[in-house]
């Protein structure tokens, strides 16, 4: 066999590192490149820290007064429009996605047999009582969990974490105390509603407590929400991972203005209520035996919860290596 000679190929590169003047180009070009250190703003804080604003002059600084201030006030007439009529349709995308759900809840309102029908079908006269089987299960359910949960001397219990000692144990008894004393006594809305809660948890499935400090009442309280008025979008399958949470607040027209005057909420023309009733709500006034009057002034408020997740990305600075030319 013929031996076979293959030279190899000449593969020898010569790479000159760039020299100092080229080095200086290259730093301006990134320097160039990244935003400029000398646009922020920087405030020193009585703590001893600093404040940047990346941003000075950009909207609410300057009118602004702090961190709670109504954003409502400051928006222009051309953001907060196209802003409400956006959430407003999110709002009505979302609720139509339930209507499934909204139908069955209905339909199990009428098994629990609360309500008498005179039935002319499949003859006058016909049996019009529904078994209050799952109306006994329901109340079963709420004694059973009132028990449990709002016990005599109270439902806040407290741990110890760590090693014990008296002066853990006397605060730990110290909490607790307070804490019952909060519930039981200043929040004079936390065992009737609780109570109702416990009523509807069954029914809907679901169901929902609101606490919050209430600026008029000028204490925390702690309100019932039923599943219906609480609305997520449809791919949520929790409270946590939901990219809005929507409270259909119902408030009469004092409160409403209440609220105005203390600055909660801005002090607009309210105008007439609009007078839609869902079937949810018109099946449980009939449940009820009550019925809505015309000159009960009702609103509807949308209260958002938006957590929107933002991605963000590196700044991707070009750099432009010089080659060095050998004459």
């Amino acid at each position: 066999m013929a031996d076979i000679d293959k030279a190899l190929a000449d593969v020898t590169k010569t790479v000159e590192i760039a020299g100092p003047e080229e080095q200086v180009e290259v730093q301006e070009e990134i320097n160039e490149s990244l935003p400029n250190p000398g646009d922020a703003e920087i405030t020193p804080t009585e703590d001893g820290g600093v404040e940047i604003d990346f941003e000075p002059g950009a909207f609410n600084q300057a009118q602004s007064e702090n961190h709670f201030d109504n954003l409502a006030e400051l928006l222009p007439e051309e953001i907060l429009g196209p802003l409400g009529s956006e959430l407003n349709q999110n709002y009505m995308d979302y609720k139509e996605s339930r209507k499934e759900w909204e139908h069955t809840y209905i339909t199990g309102l009428d098994l629990l047999g609360f309500k008498y029908e005179d039935k002319t079908e499949p003859f006058n006269g016909a049996a019009g009582a529904t078994h209050p089987v799952l109306a006994e299960a329901v109340t079963q359910f709420q004694a059973l969990a009132y028990k449990e949960l709002l016990p005599a001397d109270g439902p806040i219990r407290t741990q110890i974490m760590g090693a014990p000692s008296p002066e853990k144990e006397m605060q730990s008894t110290r909490v607790k105390d307070f804490m019952n004393w909060q519930l039981m006594d200043q929040m004079k809305e936390y065992e009737p509603e609780f109570d109702q809660l416990l009523f509807y948890l069954p029914l809907a499935g679901s169901a929902f407590k609101k606490v919050y400090y209430d600026d008029l009442l000028g204490r925390a309280v702690s309100k019932f929400v039923p599943a219906e008025d609480l609305v997520v979008p449809y791919s949520a399958t929790s409270l946590e991972d939901a990219t809005a949470v929507i409270h259909v607040i119902k408030t009469k027209e004092n409160d409403l203005r209440k609220q105005q005057v203390n600055g909660f909420y801005r002090d607009v023309d309210l105008g007439a209520p609009a007078d839609i009733e869902s079937d949810l709500e018109r099946k449980e006034r009939e449940l009820e035996g009550v019925q809505k009057t015309k000159n009960e002034d009702v609103y509807n408020i949308l209260e958002f919860q938006l957590k929107k997740v933002f991605t963000y990305s590196s700044t991707t600075v070009p750099l432009t290596f010089k080659r060095k030319r050998s004459d």
